[in-house]
Protein backbone atom coordinates (compact mmCIF):
# COMPACT_ATOMS: atom_id res chain seq x y z
CA UNK A 1 0.00 0.00 0.00
CA UNK A 2 1.78 3.46 -0.84
CA UNK A 3 0.70 6.97 -0.20
CA UNK A 4 -2.04 7.19 -2.75
CA UNK A 5 -3.94 4.16 -2.41
CA UNK A 6 -6.84 2.93 0.05
CA UNK A 7 -7.46 6.10 0.22
CA UNK A 8 -11.03 5.46 2.25
CA UNK A 9 -8.91 4.17 5.21
CA UNK A 10 -6.42 7.44 4.93
CA UNK A 11 -9.82 9.54 5.47
CA UNK A 12 -11.49 7.30 7.65
CA UNK A 13 -8.24 7.28 10.00
CA UNK A 14 -8.55 11.53 9.88
CA UNK A 15 -11.35 11.41 10.84
CA UNK A 16 -10.83 9.54 13.88
CA UNK A 17 -7.87 11.71 14.35
CA UNK A 18 -10.20 14.77 14.28
CA UNK A 19 -12.25 13.31 16.41
CA UNK A 20 -10.06 12.04 19.27
CA UNK A 21 -8.37 15.60 19.76
CA UNK A 22 -11.58 17.52 19.57
CA UNK A 23 -12.72 15.69 22.32
CA UNK A 24 -9.39 15.82 24.01
CA UNK A 25 -9.68 19.85 23.50
CA UNK A 26 -13.17 19.90 24.49
CA UNK A 27 -15.22 17.36 26.70
CA UNK A 28 -12.17 15.62 28.12
CA UNK A 29 -10.34 18.92 28.78
CA UNK A 30 -9.16 20.09 32.04
CA UNK A 31 -9.57 23.43 33.10
CA UNK A 32 -6.52 25.48 32.35
CA UNK A 33 -5.80 26.39 36.46
CA UNK A 34 -6.69 21.91 37.11
CA UNK A 35 -3.97 20.01 37.35
CA UNK A 36 -3.94 16.59 35.90
CA UNK A 37 -3.67 13.32 38.90
CA UNK A 38 -2.51 10.70 38.68
CA UNK A 39 -5.49 8.85 38.72
CA UNK A 40 -6.69 10.43 35.42
CA UNK A 41 -3.40 10.13 34.00
CA UNK A 42 -3.46 7.00 34.32
CA UNK A 43 -7.08 6.31 33.39
CA UNK A 44 -6.03 8.43 30.20
CA UNK A 45 -3.58 6.71 29.28
CA UNK A 46 -4.98 3.37 29.56
CA UNK A 47 -7.79 4.46 27.31
CA UNK A 48 -5.23 5.39 24.64
CA UNK A 49 -3.85 2.32 24.68
CA UNK A 50 -7.39 1.42 23.99
CA UNK A 51 -7.99 2.80 21.75
CA UNK A 52 -4.89 1.86 19.59
CA UNK A 53 -5.51 -1.60 20.64
CA UNK A 54 -8.79 -1.27 18.83
CA UNK A 55 -7.57 0.67 15.67
CA UNK A 56 -4.80 -2.64 15.82
CA UNK A 57 -7.59 -5.03 15.58
CA UNK A 58 -9.26 -3.09 12.65
CA UNK A 59 -5.66 -3.08 10.73
CA UNK A 60 -5.30 -7.31 11.80
CA UNK A 61 -8.44 -7.75 10.38
CA UNK A 62 -8.70 -5.61 7.33
CA UNK A 63 -5.58 -5.64 5.68
CA UNK A 64 -3.87 -9.11 7.02
CA UNK A 65 -1.89 -10.74 10.11
CA UNK A 66 0.96 -9.00 8.61
CA UNK A 67 0.31 -5.86 8.84
CA UNK A 68 -1.55 -6.09 11.66
CA UNK A 69 1.89 -7.50 13.73
CA UNK A 70 3.88 -4.47 11.91
CA UNK A 71 1.35 -2.02 13.70
CA UNK A 72 2.09 -3.97 16.88
CA UNK A 73 5.48 -3.59 17.05
CA UNK A 74 6.09 0.09 15.12
CA UNK A 75 3.51 1.16 17.68
CA UNK A 76 5.35 -0.61 20.50
CA UNK A 77 8.96 0.93 19.54
CA UNK A 78 6.79 4.81 19.46
CA UNK A 79 5.81 4.14 22.77
CA UNK A 80 9.20 3.48 23.86
CA UNK A 81 11.12 5.65 22.19
CA UNK A 82 8.37 8.71 23.34
CA UNK A 83 9.43 7.89 26.95
CA UNK A 84 12.87 9.13 26.69
CA UNK A 85 11.30 12.05 24.72
CA UNK A 86 9.18 12.54 27.48
CA UNK A 87 11.95 12.94 29.52
CA UNK A 88 13.14 16.18 27.59
CA UNK A 89 9.83 17.43 28.12
CA UNK A 90 10.81 17.32 31.97
CA UNK A 91 13.82 19.18 31.46
CA UNK A 92 12.17 21.80 29.51
CA UNK A 93 9.37 22.32 31.76
CA UNK A 94 12.01 22.52 34.86
CA UNK A 95 14.12 24.67 33.13
CA UNK A 96 11.05 27.11 32.70
CA UNK A 97 9.68 26.28 36.14
CA UNK A 98 6.03 26.05 34.31
CA UNK A 99 3.58 25.25 36.92
CA UNK A 100 2.01 21.54 36.05
CA UNK A 101 -1.69 23.85 35.47
CA UNK A 102 -0.06 25.03 31.98
CA UNK A 103 2.01 22.10 31.13
CA UNK A 104 -1.15 20.28 29.43
CA UNK A 105 -2.06 23.27 27.24
CA UNK A 106 1.91 23.08 25.96
CA UNK A 107 1.58 19.41 25.28
CA UNK A 108 -1.80 19.53 23.80
CA UNK A 109 -0.78 22.01 20.64
CA UNK A 110 2.62 20.47 20.64
CA UNK A 111 0.60 17.25 19.83
CA UNK A 112 -1.34 18.78 17.68
CA UNK A 113 1.58 19.94 15.73
CA UNK A 114 3.60 17.01 16.07
CA UNK A 115 0.54 14.80 13.80
CA UNK A 116 0.45 17.52 11.49
CA UNK A 117 4.43 17.60 11.25
CA UNK A 118 4.84 13.70 10.75
CA UNK A 119 2.59 13.32 8.03
CA UNK A 120 5.11 15.41 6.24
CA UNK A 121 8.11 13.37 7.63
CA UNK A 122 6.61 10.08 6.91
CA UNK A 123 5.50 11.35 3.39
CA UNK A 124 8.75 12.11 2.60
CA UNK A 125 10.72 9.32 3.88
CA UNK A 126 8.43 6.97 1.95
CA UNK A 127 9.08 8.73 -1.34
CA UNK A 128 12.78 8.48 -0.48
CA UNK A 129 12.52 4.91 0.20
CA UNK A 130 10.29 4.12 -3.02
CA UNK A 131 12.78 6.30 -5.40
CA UNK A 132 15.89 5.47 -3.64
CA UNK A 133 16.78 2.30 -2.48
CA UNK A 134 19.81 3.09 -0.63
CA UNK A 135 18.06 5.76 1.73
CA UNK A 136 17.27 2.57 4.08
CA UNK A 137 21.16 2.27 4.70
CA UNK A 138 21.33 5.92 5.73
CA UNK A 139 18.24 5.28 7.87
CA UNK A 140 19.68 1.96 9.21
CA UNK A 141 23.24 4.12 9.80
CA UNK A 142 21.36 7.39 11.62
CA UNK A 143 20.07 4.51 13.72
CA UNK A 144 23.13 2.47 14.93
CA UNK A 145 24.78 6.32 15.70
CA UNK A 146 21.84 6.68 17.70
CA UNK A 147 22.00 3.70 19.87
CA UNK A 148 25.87 4.72 20.19
CA UNK A 149 25.54 8.08 21.15
CA UNK A 150 22.73 6.93 23.99
CA UNK A 151 25.23 4.58 25.50
CA UNK A 152 28.05 6.75 24.93
CA UNK A 153 26.18 10.19 26.36
CA UNK A 154 25.29 8.36 30.05
CA UNK A 155 23.37 10.40 32.22
CA UNK A 156 24.94 13.90 31.93
CA UNK A 157 21.52 15.40 30.26
CA UNK A 158 20.15 16.32 33.50
CA UNK A 159 19.86 19.99 32.74
CA UNK A 160 18.43 21.85 29.97
CA UNK A 161 19.99 25.29 29.68
CA UNK A 162 17.63 27.43 27.26
CA UNK A 163 20.51 29.79 26.53
CA UNK A 164 22.25 27.41 24.76
CA UNK A 165 19.22 26.22 22.63
CA UNK A 166 19.24 27.40 19.22
CA UNK A 167 15.64 27.56 19.34
CA UNK A 168 15.16 29.21 21.93
CA UNK A 169 17.78 32.00 21.32
CA UNK A 170 16.61 32.61 18.00
CA UNK A 171 13.39 33.14 18.86
CA UNK A 172 14.49 35.50 21.98
CA UNK A 173 16.09 37.25 18.74
CA UNK A 174 13.18 37.59 16.62
CA UNK A 175 9.86 37.79 18.75
CA UNK A 176 8.46 40.02 20.76
CA UNK A 177 7.96 38.50 24.14
CA UNK A 178 7.38 39.39 28.00
CA UNK A 179 9.06 37.84 30.19
CA UNK A 180 6.62 36.12 32.55
CA UNK A 181 4.06 33.91 32.19
CA UNK A 182 0.68 35.26 31.62
CA UNK A 183 -1.64 32.13 32.73
CA UNK A 184 -2.16 29.61 29.91
CA UNK A 185 -1.79 32.66 27.05
CA UNK A 186 0.64 32.58 24.52
CA UNK A 187 0.10 35.41 23.37
CA UNK A 188 -0.99 39.30 25.13
CA UNK A 189 -1.33 42.40 23.60
CA UNK A 190 -0.05 45.28 25.62
CA UNK A 191 0.22 48.77 24.20
CA UNK A 192 -1.40 47.92 21.03
CA UNK A 193 1.64 45.38 20.25
CA UNK A 194 1.27 41.70 20.39
CA UNK A 195 3.78 39.53 22.66
CA UNK A 196 4.88 36.29 23.46
CA UNK A 197 4.82 34.81 26.87
CA UNK A 198 7.68 32.40 27.72
CA UNK A 199 4.85 29.62 27.52
CA UNK A 200 4.89 30.00 23.59
CA UNK A 201 8.84 30.16 23.72
CA UNK A 202 8.05 26.49 26.05
CA UNK A 203 6.07 25.32 23.15
CA UNK A 204 8.42 25.98 20.53
CA UNK A 205 10.90 24.22 22.58
CA UNK A 206 8.62 21.34 22.26
CA UNK A 207 8.04 21.20 18.91
CA UNK A 208 11.75 21.39 18.11
CA UNK A 209 12.25 18.38 20.59
CA UNK A 210 9.76 16.23 18.67
CA UNK A 211 11.53 17.33 15.32
CA UNK A 212 14.88 16.16 16.36
CA UNK A 213 12.95 13.13 17.60
CA UNK A 214 11.22 12.50 14.46
CA UNK A 215 14.48 11.91 13.16
CA UNK A 216 15.56 9.10 15.02
CA UNK A 217 11.64 7.73 15.54
CA UNK A 218 10.54 7.26 11.50
CA UNK A 219 13.38 5.79 10.40
CA UNK A 220 13.29 3.39 13.31
CA UNK A 221 9.55 2.63 12.34
CA UNK A 222 10.62 2.46 8.45
CA UNK A 223 13.00 -0.47 9.83
CA UNK A 224 9.68 -2.41 11.11
CA UNK A 225 7.55 -1.59 7.92
CA UNK A 226 7.76 0.09 5.37
CA UNK A 227 3.76 0.89 4.41
CA UNK A 228 3.57 4.33 5.06
CA UNK A 229 -0.14 3.59 6.38
CA UNK A 230 1.41 1.83 9.32
CA UNK A 231 4.14 4.02 9.89
CA UNK A 232 1.73 7.17 10.31
CA UNK A 233 -0.96 5.36 12.38
CA UNK A 234 1.23 3.41 14.54
CA UNK A 235 3.32 7.18 15.21
CA UNK A 236 0.14 9.18 15.66
CA UNK A 237 -1.80 6.75 17.94
CA UNK A 238 1.94 6.93 20.23
CA UNK A 239 1.64 10.64 20.39
CA UNK A 240 -2.11 11.40 21.05
CA UNK A 241 -1.41 9.32 24.10
CA UNK A 242 2.28 11.45 24.92
CA UNK A 243 -0.03 13.86 27.07
CA UNK A 244 -1.31 11.61 29.59
CA UNK A 245 1.39 9.51 29.76
CA UNK A 246 3.78 12.39 30.19
CA UNK A 247 1.96 13.07 33.24
CA UNK A 248 1.59 9.67 34.70
CA UNK A 249 5.46 9.23 34.06
CA UNK A 250 6.61 12.22 34.63
CA UNK A 251 7.28 11.90 38.38
CA UNK A 252 9.29 8.42 38.01
CA UNK A 253 10.32 8.53 34.15
CA UNK A 254 14.21 9.56 35.77
CA UNK A 255 13.86 6.00 37.46
CA UNK A 256 14.11 3.99 34.48
CA UNK A 257 17.78 3.12 35.27
CA UNK A 258 18.11 1.07 32.01
CA UNK A 259 15.91 3.36 29.81
CA UNK A 260 18.81 4.36 27.47
CA UNK A 261 20.28 0.89 27.15
CA UNK A 262 17.22 -0.60 26.47
CA UNK A 263 16.71 2.14 23.70
CA UNK A 264 20.00 1.66 22.23
CA UNK A 265 19.69 -1.86 22.38
CA UNK A 266 16.27 -1.67 19.73
CA UNK A 267 17.91 1.06 17.73
CA UNK A 268 20.18 -1.35 17.11
CA UNK A 269 18.72 -3.69 16.29
CA UNK A 270 16.04 -1.66 14.08
CA UNK A 271 19.37 -0.49 12.44
CA UNK A 272 21.37 -3.17 11.85
CA UNK A 273 17.96 -4.79 10.30
CA UNK A 274 18.01 -2.39 8.10
CA UNK A 275 21.50 -2.61 6.71
CA UNK A 276 21.64 -6.21 6.65
CA UNK A 277 17.89 -6.65 4.54
CA UNK A 278 19.22 -7.82 1.40
CA UNK A 279 21.38 -10.60 3.46
CA UNK A 280 18.49 -11.42 5.76
CA UNK A 281 15.04 -10.31 6.10
CA UNK A 282 13.68 -10.60 9.78
CA UNK A 283 10.21 -11.90 10.25
CA UNK A 284 7.89 -8.96 11.85
CA UNK A 285 7.27 -12.12 14.24
CA UNK A 286 11.03 -11.96 15.58
CA UNK A 287 11.77 -8.51 15.31
CA UNK A 288 8.59 -8.06 17.52
CA UNK A 289 9.13 -10.58 20.00
CA UNK A 290 12.99 -8.88 19.98
CA UNK A 291 11.70 -5.39 20.67
CA UNK A 292 9.17 -6.87 23.14
CA UNK A 293 11.61 -8.58 25.05
CA UNK A 294 13.60 -5.73 25.76
CA UNK A 295 11.51 -3.51 26.53
CA UNK A 296 10.13 -5.84 29.08
CA UNK A 297 14.00 -6.79 30.11
CA UNK A 298 14.63 -2.62 30.22
CA UNK A 299 11.28 -2.46 32.85
CA UNK A 300 12.07 -5.70 35.11
CA UNK A 301 16.37 -4.55 35.42
CA UNK A 302 15.04 -1.22 36.47
CA UNK A 303 12.34 -2.23 39.52
CA UNK A 304 14.76 -5.03 40.56
CA UNK A 305 18.41 -2.41 40.17
CA UNK A 306 17.05 1.28 40.83
CA UNK A 307 18.92 4.01 40.57
CA UNK A 308 19.30 5.55 43.75
CA UNK A 309 20.48 8.89 43.33
CA UNK A 310 17.87 9.97 40.51
CA UNK A 311 17.01 13.85 40.81
CA UNK A 312 13.21 14.60 41.05
CA UNK A 313 11.79 16.43 38.03
CA UNK A 314 10.35 20.08 39.25
CA UNK A 315 6.82 20.72 38.22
Amino acid sequence: MNLSGHATLWIGFAAIIVVLLALDLGLFRKGSSEEMSLKEALVRSALWIALAAVFNGGVYKMLGEKRGLEFTASYLLEQALSVDNLFVFVLIFSAFKVQQAYQHRVLFWGIVGAVLLRGIFIGLGAALINEFVWVTYIFGAILVWTAWKLIRGGDDDDEFDPNKNFAFRTFNKIVPSVPDFRGTHFMVKENGKHLATPLLAVLVLVETSDVLFALDSIPAVFGVTADPFIVYTSNIFAILGLRSLYFLLAKVVQHFAYLKIGLAIILSFVGLKMLIHKLYDFSIALSLGIIALVLAATVLASVIWPKKDAPEPHG
